[in-house]
């Protein structure tokens, strides 16, 4: 689950982490109302979405006036924000964040992700930080400061000092950046984070180490225990289709293919998936109906699907253990005499009741295409697609 940055900032100053003064506002009104509180002369207007990019977007506005932060405000608010990350449908734009705008000597980059391959927590630095430093990546990775932190003992004093001399700061600003270094780490960890990204992260005239943006990004499955994080949850920035599929606890994610999916087990959809690619066409989703796909569960899998009209083809591809066929293929048939499908829908079965299940899909009276093996029903799809073209 991401959050917005204000939402970053504050958990990250409720750790020790400096951030400058902000406060959200949801209207014009609110923006200057907002900035009149803060006090100071010169205020960051900033679209709050769940994306990156956004200055090179113009999702953030340096003003200098009341009236330029209404303004700013009023042309960013109820917009679609397009940044290189959201893709060309954008983001929108319901709330900006105003923060007091400091002066800085230096830009500086400081990052956490969970690295699943090397099982560890890794920070990223770099003296580089702005809106340039994927470029920076790119094209001088020996800018990038690397270390893997070991979950036993957690990160070090001595690695923290290590990269902020490393950063190029001096004496007085080295001991902020080793207490940011080390107090955005616990935010990171003690909040089941898998991603912190402060960037940048900016070293003020007078010295002081301050968190000027900050992105996080959190492990659903340990929400449970982190209500505090679950209830920054923004589901205007989710895929409708996302949203919807989460309130019927169906693990859905959108793609940009033709042959829409629907199988029983994360697995058995990646694998499906592949099959399709094999077969010469592009899924359009991952979905898992997961192990209790009762008759109602397809029927809102199908809808769901369907609502995609990129959609060309539907494959549903049931493996049945705990699951009945015959419960699947009631779903099925219930989800077409609610839906008009107007797409080829190919059905294969197996598993416990297939017999009864394809009885059922037989009798139903429906144009189905129904198929014995994964490859087959793969098959079959992309030529279903192919031929209604």
């Amino acid at each position: 689950m991401d959050v917005h940055e204000y939402q970053a900032k504050e958990l990250l100053g409720q750790f020790g982490v400096p951030v400058p003064k902000g406060a959200v506002a949801f209207s014009p009104d609110q923006a200057v109302y907002a900035a009149t509180e803060l006090g100071g002369w010169n205020w960051a207007v900033k679209a709050q979405i769940h994306a990156g990019a956004r200055g090179k977007a113009g999702g953030i506005k340096l003003c200098k006036t009341y009236h330029e932060v209404r303004e700013a405000a009023q042309n960013l608010l109820g917009k679609r924000l397009v940044t290189i990350q959201t893709g060309p449908e954008g983001k929108p734009v319901q709330r900006v964040y105003i923060e007091v705008a400091e002066p800085f000597d230096k830009e500086l980059y400081l990052g956490y992700v969970l690295d699943r391959k090397a099982e560890r927590i890794r920070v990223i630095a770099s003296q580089r930080g702005g809106m340039e430093i994927e470029e920076i990546a790119k094209k001088e990775p020996e800018m990038i400061l690397q270390v893997i932190v070991e979950p036993a003992v957690g990160l070090q004093a001595f690695q923290a000092r290590e990269l902020a001399f490393n950063l190029g700061l001096n004496i007085k600003q080295v001991q902020g950046a080793v207490s940011t270094i080390m107090n955005a780490y616990r935010a990171f960890r003690d909040c089941d984070a898998t991603m912190l990204e402060i960037n940048p992260l900016v070293v003020t005239k007078d010295d002081r180490v301050l968190a000027l943006d900050a992105k996080m990004s959190f492990d659903d499955n340990a929400l449970f225990r982190r209500h505090n994080v679950a209830d920054m949850h923004d589901p205007s920035q989710q895929d409708p289709r996302e949203a919807q599929a989460a309130e019927h606890n169906l693990n859905y994610i959108g793609l940009d293919g033709e042959i829409g999916c629907i199988v029983n087990g994360a697995g058995l959809a990646m694998a499906t998936m592949d099959m399709i690619k094999h077969a010469g066409g592009t899924p359009a989703n991952f979905l898992d109906v997961g192990g209790g796909a009762s008759p109602e569960r397809i029927a809102t899998a199908l809808k769901l699907v369907l609502s995609d009209a990129k959609v060309k083809a539907v494959l549903v591809n049931i493996f049945a253990g705990i699951n009945r066929c015959d419960w699947v293929a009631k779903g099925v048939v219930q989800a077409c005499q609610t839906v008009d499908v107007k797409v080829p829908l190919v059905v294969r079965l197996a598993g416990t009741n297939v017999d009864e299940g394809r009885t059922i899909l037989a009798e139903s009276g429906l144009k189905l295409i129904t198929a014995e093996t994964l490859a087959e029903a793969a098959d079959k799809a992309v030529a279903a697609w192919k031929s209604a073209a």
